[in-house]
């Protein structure tokens, strides 16, 4: 890619399955029922169970290091939670390069389900 203030990060999209709470709860050790329980997530009040706002953040970051050449470019990842997202739906992320200093990037991003912002104004900063 080209790495130019205004250039747009290639969009990342990623459908998770049906089963991905379950996996992100062991991998992550979040076991709360929101999450993997379908009746509990229904009982208080949500449209069934949520993903993990972490699983957000992670594809935030898939799509800064696809584009950067892998994970050892990224130095610094924030964040702000803004939705909830569902299992069996796509997720996309997409993002624009805001500072370029040498090789040192950062990149404006955001991840919409549905769309819905689940993920706004992350920050990445990416050592090229």
């Amino acid at each position: 890619m080209e790495w130019e203030v205004g250039a747009a990060v290639p969009e990342l999209k990623a459908t998770p399955d049906k089963y991905l709470t379950v996996r992100y709860a062991g991998a992550s050790g979040d076991f709360n029922p929101i999450h993997i329980d379908e009746e509990f997530a229904k009982a208080v009040g949500l449209p069934g169970r949520i993903l993990h706002g972490l699983y957000g953040m992670a594809l935030v970051a898939r799509a800064q290091t696809d584009a950067a050449g892998g994970p050892a470019a990224l130095r610094r990842l924030g964040v702000q939670f803004r939705g909830m997202a569902f299992p069996e739906q796509e997720v996309v992320v997409t993002g624009t390069v805001v500072e370029l200093d040498g090789g040192r990037v950062v990149v404006e991003a955001e991840a919409v389900q549905s769309g819905t912002a689940i993920i706004r104004n992350a920050r990445a900063e990416l050592e090229l």
